[in-house]
C-alpha cells in the first residue's frame, strides 16, 4: 500500500466532485493525490467542474481529461501534490487495484435515492463491496462549503468549523479499523464525532452503555481533542445514519470483508446509507 489518496475520474460531474473532495482530503492528510482513469471507462464529453464548464473539444480524451483536471485542482488547492495515471483493463478490477495501492479511494456517485448506483453490476457497488481499503463515495454537487457550518448570516462558508463526522457503531461487531478511521477523520477536521448505534428496544440498564464505554474509551484517550456524542437509536441504524448525514461533513460505516464462495456484499446498513446519505460516505472494510 502507498500512502496516497486515489480518485477515479471519468469526467462526469460526480467524478469531478469526488476529485475536488479528494484534493481537500489529500491536503488535510498531507498525502499526495493520484488521479486515475481506467481504459474501460468511457469519458464524458462535457461536465461542470466547480461551476466551470469543461470544454468539449478534446474533453473525451483520457489524457486531456486527466491533465485539465489536475490543472484545475492545483489552481484551486495551492500546495497540492497530484499525479495522473491511466490504468488498463475494466473499471472494477482496475479501481480495486487502485484502492489496494492507496490509503483511500474516492469515487463519484449520483444523488440520494438514485437506485442505479448500488444495484448489482454497477461500478460503485462492485468496488465498494470488494475493495480492502476504505472507499469514499462523493455525490455530484458536493461543495467544500457544504461540509462546514453556516456562518452567522446562515450562509455556507469554508471559513467556519467543519460539521461533525458521523460513524455507525455495531456493538456486537465493533472494529478498531472503523473507529480509528472515524476518529482520525474528525481530528483532521477539528470536528466533533457522533457515534450512532442501533438497538431493537429499550436499552438495558447494565448492558449497552457499559459496552459503548469500553469500546470508545481507548479512542477517546488517543484523540482527546475530539468531542464525542453518543446516540443510541431504536430501529434501522442505516436510516438514522442517513438522517444524521444532513448535518455531517462525512459519514463512516463499516463493511465486513467476506471471502466466502457467495462473494462480497455491502451489508444492509452500509447499503441504506449509500442510497440515502446527503454527505460523502466512507465505507471502511474490516475482518
Amino acid at each position: 500500500m502507498t500512502r496516497v489518496v486515489a480518485v477515479g475520474l471519468d469526467g462526469s460531474p460526480e467524478s469531478l466532485a469526488a476529485a475536488d473532495w479528494a484534493a481537500r482530503e489529500s491536503l488535510m492528510s498531507d498525502l499526495p493525490l493520484r488521479l486515475v482513469h481506467v481504459g474501460g471507462q468511457q469519458p464524458h464529453e462535457q461536465a461542470p467542474f466547480a461551476g466551470e464548464p469543461v470544454p468539449p473539444a478534446g474533453a473525451g480524451h483520457p489524457a486531456t481529461l486527466l491533465r485539465e483536471t489536475a490543472a484545475r485542482l492545483h489552481h484551486r488547492h495551492p500546495g497540492l501534490r497530484a499525479a495522473t495515471d491511466r490504468l488498463p483493463g475494466q473499471p472494477v478490477p482496475a479501481l480495486i487495484g487502485a484502492a489496494r495501492d492507496a490509503e483511500l479511494l474516492v469515487l463519484g456517485t449520483r444523488g440520494p435515492g438514485a437506485p442505479v448506483d448500488f444495484l448489482p453490476g454497477s461500478v460503485a457497488s462492485a468496488v465498494v463491496a470488494r475493495a480492502e481499503q476504505p472507499v469514499v463515495l462523493v455525490r455530484a454537487g458536493v461543495a467544500a462549503e457544504g461540509e462546514h457550518l453556516a456562518d452567522a448570516s446562515g450562509t455556507p462558508s469554508e471559513a467556519t468549523p467543519y460539521r461533525e463526522v458521523v460513524v455507525g457503531l455495531d456493538l456486537s461487531d465493533a472494529d478498531d479499523t472503523v473507529l480509528g478511521f472515524a476518529f482520525a477523520a474528525a481530528a483532521r477536521r477539528a470536528a466533533g464525532l457522533r457515534v450512532v448505534h442501533g438497538r431493537s428496544g429499550p436499552e438495558p440498564q447494565d448492558g449497552q452503555a457499559d459496552v459503548r464505554t469500553r469500546i470508545l474509551s481507548p479512542w477517546r484517550a488517543k484523540f482527546p481533542g475530539v468531542e464525542v456524542t453518543e446516540e443510541s437509536v431504536v430501529g434501522d441504524a442505516g436510516a438514522h445514519l442517513a438522517d444524521a448525514s444532513r448535518k455531517a461533513s462525512l459519514v463512516v460505516v463499516g463493511r465486513r470483508i467476506r471471502r466466502a464462495a457467495l462473494g462480497s456484499h455491502i451489508g444492509p446498513v452500509a447499503h441504506a446509507v449509500l442510497r440515502h446519505a446527503a454527505a460523502p460516505v466512507a465505507v471502511v472494510p474490516h475482518d
